[in-house]
């Protein structure tokens, strides 16, 4: 199924660049958050082709809760920064990863 300007791809498995950038995120999860996470790991993702990248990541973070992270990932030339700009807390595994 082609990928629709400005849509989300279907979710995916977390792979090790997911992972590494929820990695980056964590401690802006956190603050957002206002508690510490013993668990961040990326489990689901969805992404959006804008200018630059909207990584819409579900993340387990202990025991049965999870959050959803939306992060941009700017263009190469930009200087490919990440920036948070967005946090759903709480979720469970069976909540779908949407748009916000």
């Amino acid at each position: 199924m082609p990928l629709l300007c400005g849509g989300t791809t279907e979710a995916k498995d977390a792979t090790e660049e997911v992972q590494q950038i929820c990695d980056q995120m964590k401690v802006h999860a956190e603050e957002k958050a206002g508690k510490k996470f013993d668990v961040f790991t990326a489990k689901m993702y969805k992404s959006q082709q804008v200018a630059g990248t909207n990584f819409f990541i579900k993340v387990h973070v202990g025991g049965e809760e999870f959050v959803h992270l939306r992060v941009y990932k700017m263009l190469p030339h930009a200087g490919g920064k990440l920036e948070l700009h967005g946090i759903q807390i709480p979720k469970a595994h069976q909540d779908p990863i949407e748009y916000f």
